[in-house]
């Protein structure tokens, strides 16, 4: 049985405690290892600790794994200033996690879109860190559209260095899911949706080839509705560019993780994005990622890296 060469969707939370304790509204606590920030208190205690997530990949044969923070640390809501403070301790830490780890983790570095001209700067700051790429919420604050046009200048700066782009769910803000856990059920799913479509729909896949964009949780809405998009092409809808490249095209240019949950939803995946760009993606430490093993239908072999 082959190895999996790549995680590309594993989660960590840096914890330098000094550097928290100079930050406002964080709190970091050892017994048990909780953090706390702005009142919501992240107990999963595995984000806090790499060689737990390397002991869970030697048991599942996988060789690396690409490290981004997840939503709960995206603090969506701090004014410019504070985000910039905020994601420098982010992507430092998880540089130093992955130097420490160089052989099995890489970092994905955090570039807050709501912030659209400071993600531009963060990324030039790091262009020679060595990380394996970004972590882009795709939502989460109303400000992140993915079609807005100030997002063309990051778009090209990460297109020049043929980027791997990670576009992970924030919060859902519809109130109709606040039950059930079905911000997170539908929520998730559907923010990726969005964030692809705008994507899609702006011609920014082709516009920037060179852009390795990968889809959490096996496209999200996207991959059982690019058809529909599609349609709207097909009977010139409203408000649709038809100059753009069409939706099924562009979906080829894209990558998705293979968190489906069905085989039915993974094979589908594979269908919109091409086989070999859907990769393998945990979730790690997450429950509603893949924390028992490999999805069902999922082909353990030594593939799994972008083009």
């Amino acid at each position: 049985m082959m190895r999996i060469a790549l995680d590309v969707h594993a989660h960590l939370a840096p914890v330098v405690p000094e550097r928290l304790a100079a930050l406002p509204g964080t709190q970091w606590q050892t017994q048990p290892p909780r953090l706390t920030l702005d009142g919501h208190a992240i107990s999963i205690a595995d984000l806090y600790f790499p060689e737990r997530l390397l002991r869970w990949m030697d048991d599942h044969e996988v060789e690396r794994a690409l490290v981004s923070v997840p939503p709960p640390l995206y603090r969506q809501h701090l004014e410019e200033a504070s985000a910039e403070a905020w994601c420098a301790y982010l992507n430092d830490g998880l540089l130093a996690i992955a130097a420490a780890h160089g052989d099995r983790l890489q970092a994905l570095l955090h570039l807050p879109l709501e912030h659209p001209a400071l993600a531009l700067r963060l990324h030039q700051r790091y262009a020679e860190s060595g990380a394996a790429g970004v972590a882009l919420a795709a939502g989460g604050a109303p400000r992140i559209v993915y079609s807005d046009s100030a997002l063309t200048s990051l778009w090209q700066a990460l297109d020049d260095r043929s980027s791997f782009v990670f576009l992970h769910p924030g919060s859902c803000a519809d109130g109709r899911l606040a039950t059930h856990y079905l911000e997170n059920l539908l929520g998730n799913p559907l923010e990726t949706g969005v964030a692809a479509a705008h994507l899609v729909m702006a011609g920014v896949p082709q516009r920037f080839p060179r852009l390795h964009i990968c889809l959490a949780h096996a496209g999200g809405a996207f991959t059982g509705l690019v058809g529909r998009l599609e349609q709207g092409f097909e009977t010139r809808r409203p408000g649709i560019d038809s100059d753009v490249e069409r939706p099924l095209l562009a979906a080829r240019r894209l990558y998705a993780d293979c968190i489906a949950h069905h085989p039915s939803a993974l094979r589908m995946a594979q269908d919109v994005f091409g086989a070999d760009h859907v990769l393998f993606g945990s979730d790690w430490p997450f429950p509603m990622g893949l924390l028992g093993g490999a999805p069902i239908g999922w082909p353990r072999t030594g593939e799994g890296e972008p083009a």
